[in-house]
């Protein structure tokens, strides 16, 4: 599974839509859109800090590399 993929499943558990979290980070809409239809792992480090702290867990969470979600 891409790291993109693992992102957006989280995003539609945690009941986060692409909109709001683009209005809430700064992060552009279009990339959330461009993920779905192109799942990717090569994601910058400055949106993966902003994706887990929007979302209150760690990077190695959103990267799947961690059960854990709390952030350390």
């Amino acid at each position: 599974m891409e790291h993109s993929e693992n992102i957006l499943r989280i995003m539609d558990e945690r009941g986060v839509t692409s909109y709001r979290m683009a209005k809430e980070t700064g992060i552009s809409e279009s990339l959330f859109g461009a993920w779905r239809k192109k799942p990717t792992s090569k994601i910058y480090s400055c949106n993966l800090v902003l994706i887990a702290q929007y979302l209150g867990c760690s990077v190695d969470y959103l990267l799947g590399l961690s059960d854990d979600p709390s952030p350390r």
